[in-house]
């Protein structure tokens, strides 16, 4: 068997390796610990961050969206505010657009118990009926 110089492991360095760790591990947790919550902190703030910007929402409204159907109920959120641009000019459209979106956010919210395939058949049609709605919203709002 070639031996290279230093990398062979036996077991006897490993039993004094484990033996060193044992020593030296307590005397570094309390040097770690900080250091490590501080880095759980930082990715769970880049994650949220990452999260929202996927959403299009801000950070402070992360903990309002969970579950599957997280980005079709910020939709839902996004065209209801934008639907109070225009109550003053056509409120009827935006009263029966209003009870839509409550159907549709029921719908969603239902769907987050459903089965896997179950779920996604529910929120492709929720997405569709979005996708017309946004158009509907874009078109009253003359954005071309």
């Amino acid at each position: 068997m070639a031996r290279k110089a230093g990398h062979l492991i036996t077991p006897s360095r490993a039993k004094n390796l484990v033996g060193v760790a044992k020593v030296v591990a307590p005397a570094l947790i309390p040097i770690l610990a900080p250091v490590l919550a501080r880095g759980a902190g930082v990715l769970s703030d880049q994650y949220d961050r990452y999260r929202a910007r996927r959403l299009g929402i801000s950070v402070e409204d992360i903990g309002k969206y969970s579950g599957f159907g997280a980005r079709l109920h910020a939709r839902i959120v996004g065209i209801a505010e934008s639907t109070e641009a225009l109550r003053a000019s056509d409120s009827a459209w935006v009263t029966k657009t209003e009870a839509r979106l409550s159907q549709l956010l029921a719908a969603v919210r239902a769907s987050e118990r459903m089965p896997t395939a179950r779920r996604k058949a529910a929120h492709r049609a929720v997405a569709t009926d979005l996708d017309v709605l946004e158009q509907e919203l874009l078109r009253r709002l003359n954005v071309r």
